[in-house]
């Protein structure tokens, strides 16, 4: 191979505009030809990708097919809920099939990579790509990733219905100064290894072909350039053997962080830290022929990143074949069996925050229903922030479904206001929709462009009018004494006490994707049993950001009678709704938590055992969380730490019991030395509905050398 053929297979550009930012590169097509592009993203179509793979194929010297890419994260077509609202399901076999179906659809259009799965853990809403991950908890965020690479990937990258998985973005980009965009990340190592590291390790041994660093630096040093973090943690410590990928345009702004002066110090420093793909810069093409003049480089480490970006290609079989993946058209069965598994998705994944006296489920006493609001018929923004290839109509919206589902009633639509806009001149007809209706229901919430990338947030309250639309229908509605529902549309917890207050109940519905409509009918008319759980605590004030329940013990815990401790002076410390928090249409006890034996070795493991009774009048399933805390440790341990996650469902009345099985090892931490450790000492084991201490069971067994 030529030099410019080497540094081709270290490139990829863009086939054109897409989410993530203008083209930077326009010259794809003869470069291809050239031999000097080996990667592409954001193609679409199975005929479009062929006709470019043949340029490569048929027409460049080598005959090296092209890797085409695409961020598929939640759905190619047909979409699922955001990966936040997934990690609601707090089921990993559930992640994994609507991960298997996305690789399915996608493979069906030629694409052989996707960007995800997003694993950054954050416990800051502010952060708009809260949207793409898995909430606030590190152990979530590990079964996630395993769940979602084991998915993608499938049981052989070759096959024609697999999808390299890119696990980004690695690392630490949650942790953002203010929660704000792209900005610098200064933490702790501790924070570190034991928050931000652990859901990559795990993509790294769930096999991930790929691993994509953050835009951001780590204490002053750009992660895109982090040799002890890549070539170090990664590879030599973890034994990574995958492909590095740049982000979009990453390594060129190594110049703006100020650590490299020009595009080939920039392309150096990626490529010795190890990234093996130039997205979108051209700092490899253009920056490593002087980088290599100048002594920067060796041929050997360009030679180091093209076998394993060839490699990658040989595992997805395109050498074999390189037309395999969209070959064969989607059978109409197949495509209708995703649709549904979406649909039940969907309805899992919805949140129920409150139910006051029961006011749903509404079943059939509703025969005239007014809809309001902004999102009740909005079929874009039920598609999130990254929607792939679905268009912005034929996602189900609020207002079809329950059509579809209450075929006998009335159903009274005014938006009332635009999600984002001021103008108040439609809530006088929207307040009246309420005046002869059984029930209302509020549609509110944040666009989907509010969420995702570059869509941080200082405000977390409803966008424009719809507070003033919600307080005019609130009031309508307490006057007619009918019930008022509002349903919230999101990508990260809002921060809406007062709407919490006022409705008699709320749900969380995030963005559902395709089926959302007919996912939130489910649940509102009693079909489905809610049964998501939030994945990030839901803050009462922007002030308490960031809150998450994994917090450390204060030498001065909060005393409402003691000014001198750890609160504030106009808030209180409490989140308006705790992670793991969510209603169900049941009613459910736990009672009898056993916890066996009372002294655990290093080498043994322990069993959690509780029973569970549904006392309500509705079949439902029920979450229940094990948490532990260690009492008294060389390093102060978090007040609680999520080491399992069961699952029961039961007819009303019914009793039944779930089992926990937790290793010793699991009860290992990080020393002073930040090496694990198994220290001798009491050890808490709680086991409860959510992260709050008055609703957990607990018993206490010691460790033993």
């Amino acid at each position: 191979m030529t030099l410019a053929e080497k540094l081709g297979q270290l490139t990829m550009a863009a086939a054109g505009h897409a989410v993530t930012g203008p083209v930077i590169a326009g010259d794809s097509v003869e470069a291809i030809k050239a031999g000097i592009i080996g990667n592409l993203l954001n193609l679409m179509g199975a005929d479009h990708v062929h006709a470019m793979q043949r340029l490569a194929v048929e027409q460049s010297r080598l005959h090296i097919p092209v890797l085409f890419a695409l961020d598929v994260t939640h759905g190619y077509r047909t979409l699922f809920p955001v990966s936040l609202a997934e990690a609601s399901l707090f089921d990993p076999e559930a992640w994994a099939l609507t991960a298997r179906e996305a690789a399915k659809e996608a493979c069906a259009d030629g694409i052989a990579m996707t960007f995800a799965p997003m694993i950054d853990v954050s416990r800051d809403p502010r952060w708009g790509r809260s949207v793409e991950g898995p909430g606030e908890d590190p152990w979530v965020g590990a079964r996630m990733a395993e769940a979602k690479v084991r998915g993608t990937q499938g049981a052989e990258l070759a096959s024609a219905d697999s999808l390299a998985a890119v696990a980004k973005h690695y690392c630490a980009y949650g942790p953002v100064t203010a929660g704000r965009e792209y900005a610098s990340v200064d933490i702790s190592e501790r924070t570190l290894r034991e928050v931000h590291l652990p859901p990559f390790e795990a993509a790294v041994r769930a096999g991930a072909a790929s691993i994509m660093p953050a835009f951001t630096d780590l204490a002053g040093i750009p992660m895109t350039a982090h040799a002890a973090l890549l070539d170090g943690w990664l590879r030599a410590r973890l034994g990574f053997e995958g492909v590095l990928v740049s982000d979009y345009n990453a390594i060129g702004e190594l110049i703006r962080h100020g650590i490299a002066a020009d595009a080939a110090e920039a392309a150096a420093l990626a490529l010795k830290a190890g990234v093996d793909i130039d997205m979108m810069a051209s700092c490899y093409r253009n920056g490593l022929p002087v980088a290599l003049n100048r002594g920067l480089v060796t041929l050997a480490d360009i030679d180091r990143s093209v076998r394993r970006v060839l490699a990658l290609k040989e595992r997805l079989g395109l050498f074999d074949d390189p037309y395999r993946r969209g070959s064969a058209p989607e059978t109409d069965a197949a495509i209708a069996r995703r649709r549904q598994l979406a649909r039940d998705v969907a309805a899992r994944s919805i949140v129920m925050l409150t139910n006051r006296a029961d006011a749903l489920p509404l079943e059939g006493s509703a025969r005239t229903l007014a809809l309001v609001g902004p999102l009740a018929d909005a079929s874009a923004e039920m598609r999130g922030p990254w929607w792939a290839a679905a268009g912005p109509e034929g996602q189900v919206t609020a207002l079809e479904g329950l059509r579809a589902a209450l075929p006998r009633s009335e159903i009274r639509y005014a938006p009332g206001v635009a999600i984002e806009a001021q103008d108040t001149a439609g809530i006088p007809a929207a307040v009246e929709l309420c005046d002869n209706a059984d029930a209302v229901v509020l549609c509110l919430g944040e666009a989907a462009a509010m969420s995702g990338e570059a869509a941080s947030r200082a405000h977390l309250g409803l966008p424009g009018q719809q507070r003033l639309l919600a307080e005019a229908v609130l009031e309508r509605a307490r006057a007619r004494s009918k019930p008022a529902i509002a349903v919230l549309f999101s990508g990260r917890p809002l921060i809406v006490p007062w709407l919490i207050e006022r409705a008699d109940a709320v749900l969380a519905a995030w963005f559902l994707g395709s089926e959302a409509g007919n996912a939130i009918a489910e649940v509102i008319t009693g079909r489905v049993s809610p049964s998501g759980r939030t994945a990030m605590s839901w803050p009462q004030a922007v002030g308490q950001i960031p809150l998450f329940y994994g917090e450390r013990p204060s030498g001065r815990p909060a005393n409402p009678v003691d000014h001198y401790t750890s609160k504030y002076l106009d808030a209180p410390n409490e989140p308006q709704f705790p992670f793991g928090h969510g209603l169900t249409y049941g009613r459910f006890v736990l009672s009898d938590l056993t916890v066996t034996p009372e002294t655990l070795q290093e080498g043994g493991a322990l069993e959690a055992r509780v029973a569970v009774s549904n006392e309500g009048r509705k079949a439902a399933e029920e979450t229940v969380f094990l948490f532990v805390h260690d009492k008294l440790a060389r390093v102060a341990r978090p007040v609680l730490e999520l080491k399992g996650v069961a699952k029961v469902r039961l007819q009303p009345g019914e009793r039944g019991s779930v089992r926990f099985e937790l290793p010793a090892s699991e009860l290992r931490f990080l020393g002073m030395d930040l090496q694990p450790v198994f220290e001798p000492g009491e050890v808490e084991i709680l086991v409860g509905p959510c992260a709050d201490r008055k609703q957990l069971l607990s018993t206490t067994i010691r460790l033993s050398a």
